[in-house]
């Protein structure tokens, strides 16, 4: 006899590694956009107090990361009123985050459907054993125990999909609210150094 959780469990197989691509892309790509943010904007600071704002800008374009392009917004509206300012670093700012949290959704998603899921597969399950059980002709202990083990299969990689799916969750999470935490930061720093030059 195979054990087969039917086509619900084929479903939870094809979400468990839909969930591993996203977790492994997002999480490369988190850990590629950390930087030491205190050291970046010092060493922006001390360009454009040379007056150097062009090397600032290409400096940032190097770097490319979402704090090196908050600072790039910040100088490139340097000019501008301290209102102005604010409003393009804190518009980047909010762009960056919906950058960094794309794809997120996914996760969550399966990481509440294949719960659901596995409990559909369970039931069909049942409701196949139910209906061998009640049928006119003889029914093998085989086909019995095959259905209902196609209904404890499907309930049991259900959770085992949304578990990890989960706890890859909220490691993202974490890192992207950290990340947030620094953008803000460097956000602040820049912006208070823009505007106290302005005011001299």
């Amino acid at each position: 006899m195979t054990i087969s959780g039917g086509p619900v469990f084929w479903l939870l197989m094809a979400m468990a590694v839909a969930a591993l691509i996203v977790f492994l892309e997002r999480f490369f790509e988190l850990r590629r956009a950390h930087i030491d943010y205190e050291d970046f904007v010092k060493g922006i600071v001390n360009i454009l107090s040379g007056g150097n704002e062009d090397e600032a800008l290409a400096m940032c374009d190097d770097t490319s990361v979402p704090v090196s392009r908050i600072v790039a917004t910040a100088i490139r509206h340097r000019n501008g009123t301290e209102r102005a300012l604010r409003e393009a670093v804190d518009a980047q700012g909010r762009a960056e985050a919906s950058y960094l949290n794309r794809r997120l959704a996914t996760l969550a998603i399966i990481g509440n459907s294949a719960p659901m899921l596995g409990l559909l597969g369970t039931i069909i399950g049942f409701v196949r054993t139910m209906l061998l059980v009640n049928a006119d002709q003889l029914v093998s202990r085989v086909d019995l125990v095959g259905s209902s083990m196609e209904a404890l299969v499907s309930a049991a990689t259900g959770l085992a999909v949304a578990i990890p799916t989960y706890v890859m969750f909220g490691m993202l999470r974490l890192r992207m609210e950290r990340l947030v935490v620094e953008m803000e930061a460097a956000a602040s720093q820049i912006v208070g150094h823009l505007t106290q030059r302005g005011d001299e």
